[in-house]
């Protein structure tokens, strides 16, 4: 159990903090939700109902998609694109999907390569891209679940209102979702681009995201593996 936790404490810190997080984010959003609702004469929801309800789907699925929309776009933007000096880039003229040989696939790759590294056709082709195909089809099932939920949300408003009903498209075509869905977006590339040029100048000592201290700005970090 010691080596299991050693080994992956990186992700289990991390899930931890996520489930923490997320059941807080329920608790203060059922509270918020009811005082609402008794704001408006009305019987406050039971916390199993506000966590099933549209209004906690939307706010959880608005992150999420900006989430592994940052993943997706920077993990496809590092196989053609690099940034000198930083650890999150490859080094300058190493751009592109690499060969054979660098990546380990097909009759370069190792005896303990992935079995589908080995492969060929679909299977190798599917493998060589499962990272950035698995953050794409989460982010756009997150993107169709914020869109669906807010739907809901924003028709029950228009209800509340004595406004007319809206379909889908006419929803994920009004400003009011682009509005909120470009503020999490914007913020989440602002993240990466400062991610990629402090690590150019600042370094984190231990930090696997940071270049060693003593490494000068101008080399990018695997120049000094």
């Amino acid at each position: 159990m010691r080596r299991l936790l050693r080994d992956n404490g990186l992700s289990l810190a991390f899930i931890t903090l996520f489930l923490l997080t997320l059941v807080g984010q329920s608790f203060v959003g059922h509270a918020q939700a009811n005082e609402e609702l008794v704001q408006h004469g009305r019987a406050p929801m039971p916390y199993l109902e506000f966590v099933s309800s549209s209004n906690f789907v939307v706010d959880v699925a608005e992150n999420w998609q900006s989430e592994f929309l940052q993943f997706f776009m920077f993990i496809l933007a590092t196989v053609w694109l690099v940034q000198r000096g930083s650890p999150e880039s490859k080094q300058p003229g190493d751009e592109g999907r690499g060969s054979d040989a660098e990546q380990l696939v097909g009759q370069q790759a190792r005896a303990d390569s992935p079995a589908w590294a080995r492969a060929r056709g679909i299977r190798l082709w599917a493998y060589s891209n499962s990272l950035l195909l698995v953050m794409g089809a989460v982010f756009v099932l997150s993107w169709l679940a914020q869109s669906l939920a807010g739907h809901v949300v924003a028709n029950q408003e228009n209800t509340e209102h004595g406004l007319p009903v809206e379909t889908w498209m006419h929803y994920v075509a009004s400003p009011d979702f682009w509005n909120r869905t470009l503020q999490n977006w914007q913020s989440e590339f602002l993240a990466v681009a400062a991610m990629v040029t402090f690590a150019i100048f600042l370094r984190q000592r231990g930090s696997s995201e940071s270049k060693p201290v003593g490494t000068p700005h101008a080399v990018t970090s695997v120049e000094s593996e």
